[in-house]
Parts: structure tokens; sequence; C-alpha cells
């Protein structure tokens, strides 16, 4: 099967990874399958890898365009930690598409992946087509909780740098944000700890200090300008989120809302086969 991106570019549905420079920044990026571009964004510790259990469920009515976020993966980690500000990712994700000669896309992105994906869409919305958030934020409403934030951030960017990738990841995966995923199968688990032990200490620690949730601008006051289709996930677990997907959704024009039970912020791993169908769904509708 063949799909022709806007611009009668060719492809096939072969996985193809690339590494792309992108404002000077190396970028590992892979594509598979066919249909309407799809940027799929992962979140912090997360890589393309994230999206493999989906990528024969999608690549009929999507294609693919995974992206290891900087600072993550096979992606470059610059010390510069400006280089990580939100405003300088999406301009990245803009040229990605730019040279991939795609004039418009649907967006997919978890946690931090969704505020990228989120900040993307409200500096381009002519340029995305649907929009899927998987417990995902427009930021933090307050001055003062940004500022308590960037002290959080920072103190844990710090503990990267002095204690090591091995201590953080030990750290990470007991915040009470993934206890659910305690009742994962040992396997899965392990690749989870194996994913996130693969980046790197300057990438991480640039994206908690660069784009973590505090040095995020505030997108609230954007969403009501925001008319493109979107779609809000999350765990039933995972009540802080749930309740900031009804606020976002009471803001947006053209909102559905999902609660996918038994399961925290994760959906993607916990339950795997519900946020495939759902995504599904959402996207193959014209």
């Amino acid at each position: 099967m063949e799909f022709r991106f806007p611009g009668n570019r060719k492809v096939d549905q072969r996985l193809m990874p690339m590494d792309i420079q992108l404002n000077g920044v190396h970028y590992h990026v892979e594509t598979y399958g066919s249909g309407y571009p799809l940027v799929l964004l992962h979140g912090f510790t997360g890589n393309t890898e994230t999206w493999a259990p989906f990528r024969d469920l999608w690549k009929d009515h999507s294609r693919l365009i995974m992206v290891d976020i900087i600072g993550h993966g096979k992606s470059e980690a610059p010390e510069q930690a400006d280089r990580y500000r939100m405003e300088s990712v999406v301009a990245d994700l803009d040229s990605l598409l730019q040279q991939l000669q795609i004039d418009r896309a649907d967006f997919l992105g978890y946690s931090m992946g969704g505020r990228l994906a989120l900040s993307y869409v409200a500096k381009h919305p002519d340029k995305v087509r649907k929009l899927v958030l998987e417990s995902a934020s427009p930021g933090l409403k307050t001055a003062a909780e940004q500022v308590e934030r960037i002290q959080k951030d920072n103190a844990l960017a710090l503990m990267i740098r002095e204690q090591g990738m091995v201590h953080f990841v030990d750290y990470w995966q007991e915040i009470p944000l993934f206890h659910s995923q305690r009742n994962l199968p040992t396997p899965v688990r392990e690749q989870i700890r194996s994913q996130r032990l693969a980046n790197s200490i300057v990438g991480l620690a640039g994206s908690l200090v660069g784009m973590g949730t505090g040095a995020q601008s505030s997108l609230w006051n954007d969403l009501e300008g925001i008319d493109n289709e979107v779609l809000l996930i999350t765990g039933e677990f995972d009540q802080k989120f749930c309740s900031i997907a009804v606020e976002m959704q009471n803001k947006l024009k053209n909102c559905q809302s999902v609660v996918v039970n038994d399961c925290g912020h994760a959906i993607h791993v916990e339950q795997n086969e519900k946020f495939g169908t759902i995504v599904r769904e959402f996207l193959k509708n014209t």
C-alpha cells in the first residue's frame, strides 16, 4: 500500500528510521504505515518504542511519524538548557513537518509529549487536523505554582546529574503517579525500566529544566481559541489528570473525553488494547 503526503510524496508501510537535523539538533525519527500523517510524541523518559505495540493497529489509517523528543532515545542531548524550551521544540517539530513536506497532520502526545502537542496546536492550529492528548495538561495556572514546580524540577535535574541514571530511575518509578503500574507483569515493568535507563543524564536533566511543567508557559487561556477536534484520554486511578481533563473539555470547543477503567497515568501501557482501539476509532473517522 502507498499513501501520498500533501505535495504528492509517496511513502510505503516499511518501518523507516532516519536521523534528521532540526534547527541544529539531530533528531531520531521513525515512520511507518500509510494514511493521514500522525505525529507521535512520547512522555518524559520515553522514546519511539512507546508506540511499537500500536504500529500495526494504526498503520492503515495513519502514517506514523514517531519522534524521539530532544534529549531522549537516539536524539541529540545538547548541554544548553534553553535548547529544550517548549518554544524551541515546537519550532523543531514544525521544521520536521516542513522537511517531510507535510502540510497538515494529526498529533498524539502522552504526558510531556501531550504538553508539547498542545503547544504545537496552539502555535500552528492550521497545521493540525486532530489532536489526541493522553494524561496531559495545559501547564500550571499561576506564577506561584510555576515557581514551586520549577524548583522541584531543578532539584530532580540535579539528582540525575549528581547521583546518576539508575538512582533516578529507581526514584522515578516509585512516585505515586506510577503506583498502578506495580500490577503490570514483570516483563512489562522491566521493559519500561530499560526504556528509561536508555536515556542520557544530560538529556533528562535538560528536559526537566527546559520543558518541565513549571518552565512551560500556561496554555489555559489558549484553550477557548482552539477549534481543532480534540480527544482527551485519562485513566480512572489518575484523579488529578481526570480533573484536568474535565476543566479542559469545558474550555475546548470541539472536544471528547474518555476515562479508561482500571489504569492510571500511562493508559497506553496499562490498558494498551483499549487505548489502541480508542485512538483508532477517533483518527479513522473523517
